[in-house]
């Protein structure tokens, strides 16, 4: 028997906007903040209330992002975070918003149904876990009530993407299907403190850019995880809870439930 996870509720037919948080506007987050709002046109054409998004970043753009990330050489030195919202609602007339510094793990109010993670830091990753489970039993609002947590994690030429459920979500009874009412958040699936990580900062050019990460591994991740997002909240379910990717071999490998 196939194991599917149904989603809450509330995701598939919030009386609001469902709230999400992007953490990480850079090669990543850029390329899923554009995918966001395509979805959110998609589910509000749906009759749904389709998505109000936070995007945390506290870097700038600098001449070596030009190219792999979506930015233009008139941003340079502005947030990216700023940059890539100020379009997104100009292009889409959203309201969303941006914060031009790093995502807060203290503050309760900074929880959202939906949290994205875009960052190539494990520490930011095991903070940011630490953060969702601490308020996950607080009995917050329907703006502020965590569901799920989406990670996106790569090197240079492979990356995966985790979609775990922050707290356990009731499933309907299924004769066809074997529910699952828990899927593992990336820091439950992997031990993140045994990952050495090499060093991740600032690049002076794009071609140095491009030897810690290829070219299309950000945007050809984001865009299936994304697609993974809006199975969730579109079709109600899901059969897999994540994916690995690997460039260099052309290869993509589910994780089924």
């Amino acid at each position: 028997m196939k194991k599917r996870h149904f989603a809450d509720n509330y995701i598939i037919n919030p009386m609001h906007p469902l709230t999400v948080n992007v953490i990480g506007a850079g090669g990543t987050g850029c390329q899923v903040v554009t995918a966001l709002a395509r979805i959110n046109c998609a589910l509000q054409s749906l009759g749904h209330t389709g998505l109000d998004v936070t995007v945390y970043d506290d870097d700038i753009v600098t001449r070596a992002n030009l190219g792999r990330q979506l930015f233009m050489a008139s941003e340079v030195g502005a947030n990216k975070a700023d940059v890539l919202v100020t379009r997104i609602n100009r292009f889409f007339d959203f309201e969303w918003e941006a914060v031009p510094e790093r995502y807060p793990s203290n503050d309760a109010d900074t929880v959202a149904n939906i949290t994205i993670t875009c960052v190539d830091n494990v520490k930011a990753r095991i903070d940011i876990g630490k953060h969702l489970r601490k308020w996950k039993n607080k009995d917050n609002d329907d703006r502020t009530r965590a569901y799920y947590w989406l990670d996106f994690g790569n090197t240079a030429e492979s990356g995966q993407v985790v979609l775990g459920t922050v707290n356990p979500i009731e499933q309907p009874r299924s004769k066809k299907f074997e529910v699952v009412k828990e899927l593992p958040c990336v820091d439950k699936l992997f031990d993140l403190t045994a990952v050495d990580e090499k060093e991740s900062g600032p690049s002076c050019s794009l071609a140095e850019a491009l030897t810690k990460q290829d070219l299309f591994i950000n945007s050809t991740l984001s865009q299936l995880g994304c697609d993974l997002l809006w199975k969730l909240i579109s079709k109600g379910s899901v059969e897999q809870n994540g994916l690995f990717l690997n460039l260099n071999t052309s290869k993509m490998n589910p994780i089924n439930i």
